[in-house]
């Protein structure tokens, strides 16, 4: 079982840290019969009994059945008791129901994961180029193809189950055993045990204390103090008073299950006080796994959009290739079907054969830099090109904005006047009910309290007083009130109540006049984002009996505490990090729209909407709006409060729907439909364990920080691929282009198909160095996103400019080479183009390098090798003894001095185009533009 924090020392008088035992509230014994067969109450929500036949889930019949259940009914209903289950009884349950556990997802396979990875649709283009390549005995080129795609299915899968086998190693238990009261028999006595988690039946009886997961789905019998902290599933930052429901409550009707005071769900956690009470579902009937089960499936994601766009574009290309090179060439030169492996060659040609080797291979060598550097794990390997084109980050302000401990902001009066005394007052109130009532520790609002009266330096006047009795908090009162005396004032006992505003104001001697002002002033302050404590005090004669709640009337009003959420000390910090690499943050939490707003204005995040609109957004205006008009109103705010997790999953929906790539970082049950909802869902490593499945990326803690780092690494991978897609697809157009010319001009074929796999082979090489490059500093500066439209201008734009410098080498050749004749003349054509493609290609990786200036591109060192060793292979390859081999002759010197001619000019003009790119790429301004909006809201 995991622990609440104790209560730290103070300096106060007698501050401790009592022991565990509370008052509690009993119930009433119920009879139960071993005879009498148990009723159907599991799988229907909250364990009751099914609703009457044809009744909608909406309907009033169901409610009742579900949700008005009291301590009495719910356990008649379970056939149980307040002295808990027979053993024999219990076993006969767990052999029925099941072990409480959740449903286990499935680990995939590695021959699964290997056939799944063939839907990308890049290798499953080359899959079927492959195919056809066999289909007409292309056999080198079909090896070499098939063979890329086996190891990029490879790397991927390889990958992939790297990364499930660390995210299985943090899977942590939600609780291991449990307290629960059982008997032997009918007639023995109860008694209590630890039993495992797995083992809990409906009906079981079990005692709850602080720092208790909650193992079930449960109704309170009785307690004392009982609150809940139901984060995970609510997105609730406060605890929730718990308490037993003995007759149907009115006011409780319409409200939700978690609105219920009396019941509690699976993977909430006992904050304080303790309790006792029945399960009323196990396993996968609970909460919990229902959220597990109702996961969404997620739409296709950044990465999945960016590269079926670009592949479709290719695809149309390469379709339409093949049969031009077939009618050109029959039509203008008698070729019939033996130029069908030059037209599949040229096919080939165009594709980007290395892009799924390069995409996993980045994409595995980022996220093994990640899990090394900062133990973030990356499940879902295309998750780190999406993490790198995000540009709205939705996250809850509890746990990641803000420290989720309370801190006291003042102590003012009745006229809102700063008064040390009223934290006095406060702070001896919550000493002397923890320490009288027993109760195990203060909650997180009265240890605030503590904590800023020791550093005040005092107590005041209130600390001469030594306490007598304590009414502990109750949900109902909403009240605390300690007894206190001073020594050497004999007869005299003085009431401290401290508690909810509304509380406090209505046992006080006050006016109707007076009232509604110190109501309104505490909204005011509720408004700007505070919780507030009002107290009030009294003096009443000594008398020798018991005080009850009868006597917390006609008190005086003393002040309010004001506590506030204290932020994050690195959120700033990052807050400020994101924006500048063009990172919106959105805030969805279920807190109070002040308290929202109010975490935001002390980090420095604006909540005015950017370009007007109100920047804080209520469920209820959520509720109003139609998708379209939810997608503008969730562009231009900041901070969308009282959220649930349907208005969490809308949201993102929403952004998505606008255009944007969005991540969303959450850790509960209550986060499920937004994780899949976002293009890339984030969770810390202690997140419930459904969570952690959901999520494509785990964090080693719920740190901006590190998000920020893994949205750079992404950033660094995507950079990679984007550069090596610019330049392959552009010099590969510019070769078929050129080819295709070729071909219709020449009365043989340019190149050989053996010549073009071999040419295919050597760029191939080259082009993994894109792999392990480091992009430049421009290009880790705003969300990297592969457009298909951006791609498409620039490939055709220097594609063009390849072909360009392909056919000008026509001209050399046919100079170099006008005495050269027959054979020997083809072979000399096919050495002097091979050599120049590779020359050129060369070129492209060196000058289209993503940078802007001269000291960034000279920063791409593996891939200045690549290049280098390029040029090497494309001269000597000719004079060397494959080049016979490949049809290839050695050329006679004019041609190299030609030729450094044409490489020369075609870099001049490469140099030129590329500037002018730069400087009217729209994307690139649009990347500017996102970044200034995003540095605008802070």
């Amino acid at each position: 079982m995991s622990s609440v924090p104790e209560g730290s020392a103070a300096a106060g008088p007698g501050r401790t840290s009592p022991g565990t035992s509370a008052s509690v509230t009993p119930f009433p014994a119920v009879g139960t019969s071993p005879s009498e067969p148990v009723p159907e109450v599991v799988g229907t929500e909250l364990g009751t009994a099914d609703p009457p036949p044809g009744a909608g889930p909406d309907s009033p019949q169901v409610k009742t059945s579900l949700q008005m259940k009291t301590s009495l009914q719910i356990l008649r209903s379970l056939d149980s008791g307040p002295r808990g289950l027979v053993e024999a009884r219990a076993e006969e349950r767990l052999t029925r129901f099941g072990e409480n556990v959740l449903p286990a997802w499935r680990p995939v396979s590695r021959p699964r994961r290997f056939v799944r990875s063939l839907r990308d649709p890049f290798t499953s283009v080359l899959l079927c180029l492959g195919l056809v390549s066999a289909v007409v005995s292309a056999w080198g080129t079909a090896c070499v193809i098939l063979a890329l795609v086996g190891v990029s299915c490879l790397l991927r899968s390889t990958e992939e189950h790297r990364a499930d086998r660390s995210t299985a190693a943090l899977r942590e238990l939600v609780a291991t055993t449990a307290t629960v009261v059982r008997r032997a028999s009918a007639d023995a006595v109860p008694r209590e045990r630890e039993v495992p988690v797995a083992d809990l039946v409906p009906g079981d009886v079990i005692r709850l204390g602080p720092g208790d997961l909650v193992p079930a789905d449960v109704q309170v019998l009785r307690a004392g103090g009982l609150t809940v902290h139901q984060s995970a599933l609510t997105g609730e930052s406060a605890p929730v008073a718990k308490y037993p429901l003995d007759a149907p409550d009115p006011a409780l009707d319409g409200a939700g299950p978690f609105a219920r005071p009396q019941l509690c769900f699976q993977g909430s956690s006992v904050t304080s006080g303790s309790g006792t009470a029945v399960i009323v579902a196990t396993g996968g009937d609970t909460r919990f796994a229902a959220a597990h089960d109702g996961r969404a499936q997620r739409g296709a994601s950044a990465f999945d959009r960016s590269v079926q766009g670009i592949s479709w574009t290719l695809i149309r290309f390469m379709l339409l290739t093949p049969p031009l090179v077939l009618m050109a060439n029959a039509a203008l030169r008698g070729r019939g079907l033996e130029t069908l492996p030059f037209a599949v060659a040229v096919a080939v040609g165009l594709t980007p054969e290395m892009l799924p080797v390069i995409v996993t291979t980045a994409l595995a060598r980022g996220a093994a830099r990640l899990a090394r550097t900062s133990g973030v794990i990356v499940k879902r390997l295309p998750a780190l090109h999406d993490l790198g084109a995000v540009d709205v980050l939705c996250l809850d302000k509890t746990g990641t904005l803000t420290e989720d401990r309370p801190v006291v902001e003042e102590a003012v009066d009745g006229a809102d006047l700063p008064d040390p005394g009223v934290l006095g007052w406060a702070a001896l109130s919550a000493l002397w009910t923890l320490q009288l009532a027993e109760l195990p520790a203060p909650d997180a609002l009265d240890e605030a309290v503590l904590d800023a009266a020791d550093e005040a330096g005092g107590w005041g006047p209130s600390a001469a007083y030594e306490g007598l009795a304590a009414l502990p908090f109750d949900p109902v009162r909403r009240v605390a009130t300690a007894v206190l005396r001073r020594p050497g004032r004999v007869g005299i006992h003085t009431l401290v109540t401290k508690g909810a505003v509304e509380a406090v104001l209505e046992r006080c001697a006050l006016d109707g006049i007076e009232r509604e002002r110190l109501l309104a002033l505490a909204g005011r302050k509720a408004d700007s984002g505070l919780r507030l404590l009002a107290v009030a005090r009294a003096d009443r004669p000594a008398r020798p009996g018991a005080y009850t709640p009868a006597d917390e009337r006609g008190l005086t009003f003393v002040g309010l505490v004001a506590l506030r959420d204290v932020p994050m000390p690195s959120a700033a910090d990052a807050l400020g990090v994101l924006a500048r690499r063009g990172v919106t943050v959105k805030v969805l939490t279920g807190d109070h729209p002040g308290t929202a707003a109010r975490v935001c204005q002390d980090l420095g995040l604006r909540t005015d909407a950017v370009g007007g609109g109100d920047g804080i957004v209520t469920a209820e205006l959520v509720d109003a709006l139609s998708d379209a008009e939810l997608a503008r109103v969730a562009d231009r705010a900041t901070v969308f409060a009282r959220c649930t997790p349907e208005h969490k999953a809308r949201i993102v929906s929403a952004l998505r729907a606008a255009g944007h790539t969005t991540g969303f970082l959450g850790d509960g049950v209550n986060d499920l439909a937004a994780l899949h909802a976002a293009d890339v869902g984030i969770c810390p490593r202690n997140a419930v364990d459904v969570a952690r499945e959901a999520a494509d990326v785990v964090l080693a803690e719920k740190d901006l920080t590190a998000i920020d780092r893994a949205v750079l690494e992404g950033r660094h991978s995507s950079g990679n691929i984007a550069t090596y897609l610019r330049i392959t697809l552009s010099s590969n157009l510019g070769n078929v282009i050129a080819m295709l010319t070729a071909g219709l001009m020449l009365p043989f074929l340019p190149m050989l198909p053996a010549q073009v796999l071999v040419q295919n082979l050597c760029f191939d090489a080259a082009q993994l160095a894109f792999a392990f490059d480091r992009p430049a500093a421009s290009a880790l500066r705003g969300p990297t996103v592969l457009r298909s439209r951006d791609f498409l201008r620039f490939i055709t734009g220097f594609g063009l400019l390849n072909a360009a410098a392909d056919l000008a080498t026509f001209g050399v050749l046919a100079l170099a080479l006008h005495n050269a004749a027959g054979t020997d003349g083809e072979a000399a054509f096919h050495a002097g183009w091979f050599t120049e493609n590779l020359l050129t290609q060369a070129l492209v990786l060196v000058l289209l390098r993503t940078g802007r200036s001269a000291a960034e591109r000279r920063a791409g060192g593996p891939l200045r090798a690549a290049a280098a060793g390029l040029a090497v292979v494309g001269v000597l390859l000719p004079v060397t003894p494959l080049g016979p081999l490949l049809g290839m002759s050695a050329l006679p010197p004019l041609y190299y001095l030609l030729l450094g001619s044409v490489l020369g000019l075609y870099a001049v003009g490469l140099t030129a185009a590329r500037r002018r790119y730069e400087r009217r790429h729209p994307a690139g301004v649009e990347q500017e533009r996102s970044v200034r909006k995003a540095g605008a809201e802070l």
